[in-house]
């Protein structure tokens, strides 16, 4: 009578823990990758519609059953806007608006953030409370005071009226606050030893070294002149000051609207917006990783 031997390697291996849990993790990441898809595609779907409607007739933007894709590609729409309206004006008062207010905001943020940060004054963490806690105010308890200021200094229809009230931005205050903390202060001593000004210091070695934070409120404060709609629709009753959502939103009438219109007009405004993020989103993105660390 013969006898095998049986090895323990040709015993089946039963499934350990850490089988369970790399599979479950398989599963937890292909559920979660598929919930993210789902909302990412209804969240791109509505803009692609609205991309590919602005190259549409008319008729075709409302047709039944809904055409996602134009039968006659016509640029008629984009043509309109420029021929019948004044949207290049828009356009450029936009641009005007976001750049200058961003920067402005910068330059103001930046400098609050250096001094609440580098330097010991009476009432400081007062100040800086006070500061945060107009973060609190809803824009539209400041806007009659508001509205009464521009109009008594003649500001309706002007650039400044659309920047100034909104330049100093308290969330900018508090971000550049947070990552000034993080340069050395014996950097500073040093430059001082050597006669830098104390606006040296910001221009030279302080701005330099905060640029992540800058480019996330720049992006920020960027995103929020040029989106914006309540403000401009207050200050601005002449056509040609303006802005591309305001005179975009124009187009919508009582009796007939131009959608076809109103769709490329909003195409065109959203595109910088767009472009802006593919080419700054490195830096964007390493912004708001180093700051959640400050």
């Amino acid at each position: 009578m013969s006898t095998t031997s049986v090895s323990v390697g040709d015993l089946p291996r039963a499934a350990g823990p850490g089988r369970h849990r790399r599979r479950r993790s398989r599963r937890l990441t292909v559920v979660v990758t598929g919930l993210l898809a789902v909302a990412a595609i209804s969240m791109a779907a509505p803009y692609v519609f609205m991309m590919v409607s602005a190259f549409k007739p008319q008729n075709e933007i409302f047709a039944t059953p809904i055409r996602f894709f134009p039968r006659d590609l016509t640029l008629d729409n984009v043509a309109a806007l420029f021929d019948l309206l004044p949207y290049a004006r828009w356009y450029l008062n936009t641009v005007v608006v976001a750049v200058f207010g961003t920067a402005l905001t910068l330059f103001i943020s930046s400098l609050a953030g250096f001094a609440f940060s580098k330097y010991e004054f009476r009432c400081k963490n007062l100040l800086f409370m006070l500061v945060l806690g107009t973060v609190l105010i809803p824009f539209q308890v400041l806007l009659v005071p508001q509205f009464q200021i521009v109009r008594e200094l003649g500001g309706f229809n002007t650039y400044w009226a659309l920047i100034l009230p909104v330049a100093a931005n308290a969330f900018a205050v508090f971000l550049m606050r947070q990552y000034t903390i993080s340069v050395p202060d014996e950097l500073l001593d040093a430059a001082r030893v050597d006669g830098v000004s104390e606006f040296g210091l910001w221009w030279r070695i302080v701005v330099p070294l905060v640029r992540p934070g800058l480019a996330v409120a720049g992006t920020i404060t960027f995103l929020s002149y040029w989106n914006d709609f309540f403000w401009p629709l207050i200050v601005t009753t002449d056509d040609d000051m303006f802005v591309v959502n305001l005179g975009t939103a124009s187009l919508l009438g009582p009796f007939e609207s131009q959608y076809g219109i109103l769709l490329a007009g909003a195409l065109l405004a959203s595109l910088p917006l767009i472009i802006m993020f593919l080419f700054f989103q490195r830096h964007i993105i390493e912004g708001l990783t180093a700051g959640a660390t400050k």
